[in-house]
């Protein structure tokens, strides 16, 4: 008798995870693939509040294959996620939380998408209850896209679907000297590595649930381990893809989602030695990924925290981040003809401060917001006297009609 392959394993951590597991279980449970295409493989660490127990009797009666393993708190969600990885023999891999649940007919959609599309990770539309999902990589449903050409870097958390082959081919496991944005790592390498990424935006897949007893291991952790995180995944980043602007666009996301939190609002509740101690740990990170590339892709007020940062003025600093807490408006200051909007954060063409204007210049989307206003700016300034020396040199003969070099 051969046993067919399950088309995917959905692999379970939990810990601590009652009541919430319930809901999360039947979510499984009401999944409309077949239940002999999928098998459960979860993982109690160490749990003492009937966790482990309930898992047993949803194995118990499952219509599909359950596997539980009890072991020893392991002190975060990568341990456990590694036990069920090593265990599965699914086509696809999905992680699910155990205080989250699935929407109704996720596995089977996204299985249907890696299927058709023949790409190696799905994303499912997420969305919160209790609390806060990412929202910009759902304007459409994408077949075929990358990590490059879309807003899929701003959702890193372990809940998609992952072609098990990818992960086995490159050995990928999550890193379990990580106590926070463990699972950002490992997505982020899975993107990279992909054979292409799938996004079903017409269908919510996915329910991240707030815990009311503020236990969501995203809320844990002392300032260190978000720069523990930010450090793996800029090193990532920048063994994986070369230096550019392809490495730039998704350095944005370790810089901005990770890094610019500890030095907003909250910098200026820190004791001193906090704050000296976040600044130390931040310059290697800005040293060696900090670029001009980067801040271009930045709102002024980001570009303007993290270049005082990368400079070590905290008292500069401090200064913005009373502006940004009061919530008072920079004044836009037009120049080149409306071309060019410079933004009147505190310190702009302040001698004293001696910040570069250009830390204050607004990328086009952030302009478009200002009155009066014209798109073009440097680089349509450029064209337009490229276009004149073409045309006073054809005029002259200096080019021939194919756009090669007349002879002498």
């Amino acid at each position: 008798m051969t046993v067919t392959q399950p088309d995917v394993t959905v692999v379970i951590g939990a810990y601590e995870a009652m009541p919430y597991l319930v809901e999360c279980l039947a979510s499984v449970e009401a999944q409309t693939i077949d239940p002999e295409r999928i098998e459960v493989i979860a993982v109690d660490d160490g749990s003492t509040d009937g966790t482990g127990e309930y898992l047993e009797e949803f194995a118990d009666r499952a219509p599909m294959p359950v596997t539980v393993i009890r072991q020893e708190n392991s002190g975060g969600p990568s341990g456990p996620r590694n036990v069920g990885l090593g265990k599965a023999a699914g086509r696809y891999v999905f992680f699910l939380d155990a205080d989250d649940r699935l929407g109704p007919e996720a596995l089977e959609r996204m299985v249907a998408m890696a299927d058709r599309a023949g790409t190696d990770v799905v994303l499912g539309r997420v969305e919160g209850v209790n609390r806060g999902a990412p929202k910009s990589m759902w304007g459409r449903t994408l077949e075929r896209t990358d990590v490059f050409s879309s807003n899929i870097k701003f959702t890193l958390s372990a809940q998609k679907l992952f072609r098990r082959s990818l992960l086995d081919r490159h050995g990928m496991r999550f890193d379990e000297s990580l106590f926070t944005g463990e699972d950002a790592l490992f997505t982020m390498e899975a993107y990279l590595r992909a054979d292409g990424v799938s996004v079903i935006a017409d269908h919510t897949c996915y329910y991240l649930v707030g815990r009311d007893d503020g236990k969501h291991v995203t809320r844990s952790g002392g300032y260190a381990l978000r720069f523990d995180s930010a450090r793996a995944l800029m090193r990532l980043i920048a063994d994986l893809v070369p230096e550019g602007p392809r490495r730039d666009r998704l350095m944005v996301r370790p810089f901005t989602v990770t890094l610019l939190p500890q030095f907003g609002p909250r910098f200026l509740k820190d004791g001193d030695d906090v704050r000296r101690h976040k600044l130390e740990l931040a310059q290697p990170l800005m040293a060696a990924h900090w670029t001009e590339g980067v801040a271009g892709l930045l709102k002024v007020e980001e570009r303007l925290r993290l270049h005082l940062v990368a400079e070590r003025r905290p008292e500069l600093l401090g200064d913005v981040l009373e502006f940004v807490r009061a919530k008072q408006q920079a004044p836009a200051l037009l120049e080149k003809r409306g071309r060019r909007v410079y933004l009147g954060y505190p310190h702009f063409r302040d001698r004293a401060a001696g910040i570069p204007d250009s830390v204050y210049l607004a990328s086009p989307r952030e302009a478009r917001a200002v009155p009066g206003y014209r798109e073009g700016g440097t680089g349509s300034l450029l064209r337009r006297a490229a276009r004149r020396a073409r045309r006073a040199l054809t005029s002259s003969g200096g080019i021939t009609p194919g756009g090669t070099a007349a002879a002498a």
